[in-house]
């Protein structure tokens, strides 16, 4: 398939001009900036919504698959960037996740090409678009006196998030709303049941017709989700947001699915249940994914979702369970099960009083609970895990002595994962860590190690990697907190989810 020679030259005339005028002006203002990547990202979703045309004959469905990807995560991000010019975004740290989560997605395009056997997309798409994303993400980048890279944005410093605006208008109208919403005393927008006794039998029918709908701006949607398990793969797109599911509880309402890369989709397009749509809240939910061991990269939750919380929910698979692909994550309470990089993504994401299920593996893999996907240092993303317990699943209880067990392994060369606070069971191999290939990374990744207990939480054998730190002061910890990781305090609130804004 090729996109015509002259709409092509077009392109790529186009995204050359783009990005030597923003090469030429990185000092100007920031706003120059994001509308140099707006423009990119719009010439790029042009190209893939190209090269997906059904008109095209001989093209696998595989591919189409793979660009269609391209084309919605460029669309989505696009979205963002123009709230962000139209002053969505109030804040430093509200900025640099959007932008964070404009380079993820392009990197997730180019690794879903890379999943399918299909050729990248022209130089000039590929490397001028990456630039042009990073110059405008450097625009806001800060440092401090003494002219080293702040970990996070702290509230204190950018502001917190402009949640108003995230969560569409007058915010108060959520206060409380996922934990205190009961099926017995408060009616729903929608009922999902499988056996009939609600308005809709699937999930996706009922987003369906929420998408036809005209909703308020401030209007948080209530779906709730009768016990019963439903078989589909469910996408709450970036225009359904305030969306919020509740379902009977874990292992009462399930979604399950079974897509694999190995069966043709990428990893992205993978997921159970994935959710773009900025505001999603979920509480007593099981997402599953049972493609099994054998059919690695499967995915049970995808979330894209910016300031989402999850709530007493479950996530089940093998390889890539969790993945917090971009924007703020908020998880209380959850149980996560897996194998190999099982939590993954580029998200700002926080984990707290979760339970870490390590399953059995293949017989020649060794487990990685963490796969974190920072590729700059100007990323505002990471992964979080405070105040949790990392557990044998019943299935690896009698086995985890014959099988290594690591806290996580660099996806990308500025990989950033802490576990604070935190119960580590004996199955955590004494070095910790992992490599991913040879000394790849090991010298610009952070990982970081505060206060956890167990048998497996000592230290005193770790990898002496110079990315790697044992932390003991709380000033050195307290980065990584709700409070100032993602900003929590203000947006967490809201959904009246318990959580612990510090150490």
């Amino acid at each position: 398939m090729d996109v015509p020679r002259r709409a092509l030259a077009m392109l790529q005339f186009a995204l050359l001009s783009v990005s030597l005028h923003a090469a030429g002006a990185t000092a100007s203002p920031p706003a120059d900036q994001v509308r140099a990547a707006r423009a990119g990202l719009a010439l790029a979703k042009a190209y893939f919504v190209s090269a997906a045309s059904p008109d095209d004959s001989g093209v696998g469905r595989e591919a189409v698959a793979a660009w269609r990807d391209c084309a919605r995560l460029y669309e989505d991000c696009g979205s963002r960037l123009r709230r962000l010019a139209a002053g969505g975004g109030r804040s430093i740290p509200e900025a640099r996740t959007w932008l964070s989560g404009a380079v993820t997605s392009h990197r997730t395009c180019m690794d879903g090409l890379l999943e399918q056997g299909l050729p990248p997309p022209p130089v000039q798409l590929a490397e001028n678009l990456t630039s042009l994303l990073t110059t405008a993400l450097m625009a806001y980048h800060e440092k401090d006196g003494s002219g080293e890279d702040l970990m996070v944005n702290c509230s204190s410093r950018g502001g917190a998030p402009d949640v108003t605006e995230a969560h569409g208008g007058n915010s108060t109208i959520f206060d409380g709303l996922l934990t205190a919403w009961d099926p017995s005393s408060w009616k729903a927008d929608i009922v999902v049941a499988k056996d009939g006794s609600g308005g809709y039998q699937t999930i996706n029918d009922a987003l369906a017709a929420l998408s036809h709908q005209r909703r308020r701006q401030n209007q948080r949607t209530v779906i709730y989700v009768k016990a019963g398990v439903y078989s589909e793969n469910v996408e709450v797109g970036r225009t359904l947001r305030n969306m919020m599911l509740v379902g009977d509880g874990i292992d009462k309402t399930t979604v399950t699915g079974s897509r694999s890369v190995p069966d043709g989709y990428t990893t992205y397009s993978s997921s159970t249940f994935g959710v773009s749509g900025d505001g999603f809240w979920a509480r007593d939910m099981t997402f599953e994914n049972t493609a099994g061991p054998g059919k690695h990269q499967a995915v049970a939750l995808r979330a894209s979702s910016d300031l989402a919380v999850f709530y007493r929910c479950s996530f089940r698979g093998y390889q890539d369970t969790l993945f917090a692909h971009s924007q703020r994550q908020f998880y209380r309470d959850c149980d996560v099960y897996g194998t190999v990089d099982f939590i993954f993504g580029n998200a700002a994401a926080v984990l707290q009083n979760c339970n870490i299920y390590v399953r059995r593996p293949l017989g020649h893999q060794s487990n990685m609970i963490t796969a974190q996907g920072r590729g700059s240092p100007y990323e505002a993303t990471g992964t979080s895990i405070h105040r949790s317990r990392v557990l044998p699943a019943p299935d690896f209880q009698g086995a985890k002595q014959s099988f290594s067990s690591f806290l996580g392994r660099p996806w990308q060369k500025y990989s950033r994962v802490v576990f604070m606070e935190t119960e580590l069971d004996g199955l955590v191999n004494p070095k910790g860590w992992a490599e991913w290939s040879g000394d790849f990374a090991l010298d610009t990744l952070y990982y970081g190690e505060y206060m956890n207990t167990g048998d497996g939480g000592a230290t005193a054998g770790r990898v002496n990697w110079r990315g790697f730190h044992v932390l003991k002061e709380t000033g050195e910890a307290s980065p990584f907190t709700v409070g100032s990781f993602i900003q929590g305090e203000a947006w967490i609130r809201l959904s009246g989810v318990p959580f612990w804004g510090g150490l």
